[in-house]
């Protein structure tokens, strides 16, 4: 700690479609939903985080509801600022006399073009930052899992976001080989509304469909310890009237099948690109999966039938690319990064 160390603060954030989670001295202090609330007379914030996610699908004319990333970068601008420096507000302690500098370690995807990282770069200094790095997201996923990301041999890591599924194979500190597919758990969100809408005539939103993915959500149709039912409430399509409907995890299975499919391509084609003497490496230590889609039943097993290669899901799979981040925040000069 130097004598000024106090005009400083590190932070290291996940800002991710679904959650997002900012580290600071090696803790978690914030792991929020990424949305906002928003008066549209006044532009001003009214909520973040939990709250706005409460008050998603139920406002009046005079609030919006926004989540400003899509697709694992920024759709709207203004809002993710506000939100940045919003949950910056949450998560750290306030001192009366001294605005600290903020240093920060961002993830993002491993795809991201050069306009989607200037706009991550500018919302961050917007909200404080004076110093910007940002690290790719299985990068710090590999991390984040315990994975000796510099030694001389080949980890394949996939990262199931909100956004974003995130496949790359990572040695000697780098990322050799990868793919950043737009088909993640918003996605999965979204086969569900459309599979309620279709085969039960019955219109939910995405609180409820989330609810659905999170209770019965499965990659597979024969699971051994299978969930309950979980039951639907909401209006008829064609009569408006109150309906109950009971649903199953094989059904869940069944509708989000094609998109699963998507990821399973994606990382077919990733082990295509993987120079040999790493894909044994591969064979032998196995897959890591991460993310919030690291948690939707049986994905594991499928994904090994798939690929014939062991898939081991992370211990704590939805933090591992915050707690990734964390650690890349504390040995600045050891990773890879993107800076200005």
């Amino acid at each position: 700690m130097g004598l000024f160390s106090f005009l400083t603060k590190e932070i290291a954030i996940d800002l991710g479609t679904a959650n997002t989670i900012i580290i600071q001295d090696d803790k978690i202090v914030v792991d929020e939903p990424s949305i906002v609330a928003i008066d549209k007379t006044t532009d001003k914030l009214i909520a973040i985080g939990t709250k706005a996610r409460q008050m998603q699908g139920k406002t009046h004319d005079r609030i919006k509801t926004i989540r400003p990333l899509r697709d694992g970068v920024i759709a709207d601008f203004q809002a993710s600022e506000l939100m940045i420096r919003g949950m910056i507000k949450m998560g750290t302690s306030k001192n009366k006399f001294i605005t600290p500098s903020l240093k920060m370690v961002i993830c993002i995807p491993s795809g991201s073009t050069e306009v989607e990282i200037m706009a991550v770069r500018d919302s961050a200094e917007r909200a404080g930052a004076r110093e910007v790095y940002m690290i790719y997201e299985p990068m710090a996923a590999a991390i984040g899992i315990g994975i000796d990301v510099e030694a001389p041999a080949g980890s394949m890591v996939i990262d199931i976001g909100g956004g974003t599924t995130e496949i790359a194979v990572i040695s000697l500190g780098g990322i050799v080989c990868n793919r950043s597919i737009r088909i993640a758990g918003d996605d999965f969100t979204f086969d569900i509304q459309e599979y309620m809408r279709h085969q039960h005539n019955i219109k939910i939103g995405e609180r409820t469909a989330e609810a659905i993915k999170i209770n019965v959500g499965a990659a597979l149709a024969d699971l051994e310890d299978p969930p309950e039912d979980f039951v639907v409430r909401g209006p008829h399509q064609m009569t408006a009237l109150p309906v109950e409907i009971p649903v199953s995890y094989q059904e869940i299975a069944h509708c989000l099948d094609k998109s699963i499919a998507k990821v399973e391509a994606a990382i077919l084609s990733v082990l295509e690109q993987t120079p040999p003497e790493l894909y044994a490496d591969i064979y032998k230590s196995g897959i890591h999966l991460a993310g919030g889609g690291a948690l939707l039943r049986g994905l594991d097993k499928r994904l090994t039938d798939k690929t014939n290669i062991p898939v081991h899901i992370a211990e704590d799979p939805l933090h591992s690319v915050a707690r990734g981040t964390g650690i890349a925040l504390k040995n600045i000069g050891k990773f890879q990064f993107l800076r200005r």
